[in-house]
Order: structure tokens, then sequence, then C-alpha cells
């Protein structure tokens, strides 16, 4: 594929169908929302409104983070603090369908549809790739950011259309585009993070204390495993407990399991085979987390697993 070409067609249809009105994006700090900020800022300007949604499932500091690699990009981005209407849409959920379809709501016609209304945008830019419209298709897996194949109409339902201008490329087309586009190497490289965030690395409920276990366990584990290579690395907390000991007591402990996998567009995967003095290393990190008394390494691939848990 001629990438040049590629971003000259996108800009200049984002331009056409937008018009003279003016359209909203979500940045999450991923390449994907990354490319398609990018992209509609040099094909809007000030028409485009970019917005970061703290949700209270991201990573830890990633909003602040996020907001200012991009201010040095001179692309204003608006911190927009929705904690309170994700935690409260999701309280109680533990079914993994009912937990993305609460998210799916709440940053679709809530937030956004809040949004829509106080700015009178009429369009929404979204990093939809190939491979999250396909897996939703085939019903692998239930994509938050895909409506018309879901049967919902945006427009009717949320007020607002929605434009995919990497609705036909792979996550190593993205990178590519990314590379093109000069993106800073943190956002062009950074490993896969999936629309729900942290919700779906939390089997069962979502609380914040589960969250800043998760949080933080995520943190230990992209830190140690930033130079493997890997196409993709996380941490996920079950919804079970193990017995444990701690300070010569006996304890029930929440258990983290770490999933490292190698890929290229996220279709299938393989188990990266991590030297057991890292793996050693990243259970003593893990298990020195309050509650945390147990850290199991997946060694399964995709599939029949799929990448996220949830």
């Amino acid at each position: 594929m001629n990438y040049k070409v590629f971003v000259e067609e996108q800009i200049a249809s984002i331009s056409e169908l937008v018009g003279n009105s003016l359209a909203i994006n979500a940045l999450s700090g991923g390449v994907d929302s990354s490319v398609v900020t990018v992209l509609g800022h040099r094909s809007l300007g000030k028409r485009l409104k970019t917005v970061f949604i703290d949700n209270a499932l991201m990573r830890k500091g990633e909003p602040e983070r996020v907001v200012k690699i991009f201010a040095k990009m001179r692309i204003p981005v608006d911190l927009v603090d929705a904690r309170a209407e994700f935690l409260g849409a999701l309280k109680g959920l533990t079914d993994p369908e009912e937990k993305r379809n609460a998210v799916t709501n709440t940053f679709y016609e809530k937030v956004f549809g809040r949004l829509v209304r106080e700015t009178g945008a009429k369009f929404l830019l979204h990093g939809t790739i190939l491979t999250d419209i396909e897996e939703t298709i085939a019903g692998i897996k239930r994509q938050h950011n895909i409506l018309a194949q879901l049967g919902i109409d945006p427009e009717k339902e949320y007020g607002y259309k929605v434009l995919e201008p990497l609705q036909t490329l792979r996550k190593d087309g993205v990178r590519k585009v990314a590379k093109f586009l000069a993106l800073p190497p943190e956002l062009a490289k950074r490993i896969p993070f999936p629309g729900p965030a942290l919700a779906t690395r939390i089997v069962g409920e979502v609380t914040e204390g589960r969250l800043e276990i998760v949080r933080e366990a995520t943190a230990i584990v992209e830190k140690e495993l930033e130079k493997s290579r890997a196409f993709q690395y996380m941490a996920v907390l079950l919804n079970d407990k193990a017995t444990g000991i701690r300070e010569n007591k006996r304890e029930f402990g929440q258990i983290i399991v770490v999933r490292c996998i190698n890929s290229v567009d996220a279709r299938t995967a393989t188990v990266t085979k991590i030297p057991w003095n890292k793996l050693n290393r990243i259970s003593k990190r893990i298990t020195s987390i309050k509650g945390v008394n147990r850290c199991l390494y997946d060694l399964t691939p995709k599939p029949p697993a799929t990448i996220e848990y949830i």
C-alpha cells in the first residue's frame, strides 16, 4: 500500500464528508485513535474537537500523559472527567457482555451524547480497524467501537454520524501510517490497549479497589516487558481468590495472570517465551501488591483463546 496516497485520500474524504460542520473524536493514546486524531486535525483543523475521556479505567497516569504528548504536537485535547458515570454503569455487573454493553452505552450515548449537544458536532471520528469489524461480525467478541455491524444507527440513536478512516487497515498497517505521519515513537509503537480499557482485564465486577490492583500490576508488567518486542502484554485480575501466606499468617489473596503474546495483526497470536528469571522477577513484584498472593503466566495462543480476557 502507498501510505502517502492513503493519508491524502483520508484527509480529503474527512473534509468532504464533514463539510462545514463540526466533528469530535475521542483520543485514548493508542496508535489507532492517535492516527485518527492527526488525520482529523490535518483535515479539519479547529473544526475537530478532540477529547480524552477519563473513564476511571485507564492505566496509571495515562490521561495527563497523553494530553501532554499531544500538546507538544500542538493539538489541543480536552480532558473530560467521566469516572463516576462509567463506574456507576459497571456497578454490580460480572457478565462480560453486560460489562461491554455498559461501557458502550455510557461512552456513545451518555458521555458523547452530552458532548455532541454541547459542541454541536455532527460527526464522530473513530479508530475502528478491520480486525475489529471482522471479529464482531464473526461473533468472536463484541468490540466496543462497532455500531453499524451490530445494527445500531448512531445518527438515529445518538445524534451523530460515525466516520472510520482506518476501517480498511489492520494494526500493522495503522503503525505504518503512524510512521508516515511522524507520530512520536511512544504513540506509533505503543502496544494495543482495548477501548473498554482495564474493564477487559478484570474478570468479574469492576470496582475502584479492583481497578487499583490491576492498574498497579499493569504498570509492573509493561515496565518489565517493554523491551520484549512482543505484540502485546498485560496483567489480568481473576475473580477467584487463592490461599497464601503473608507475614506467617494464612490469607486469601487475589490472583493476577500475566499474558504476553506475539502477533502481526491480532488475528492469531502465539505465546512469548519469557526467560525464567524475568518471570520470577515479575511474580515477586506483582505479589508485593497489597492483597495479591499469586501470579500466573498464560500459555494459551489465539485461537483457542482471544488476546484479551473479556
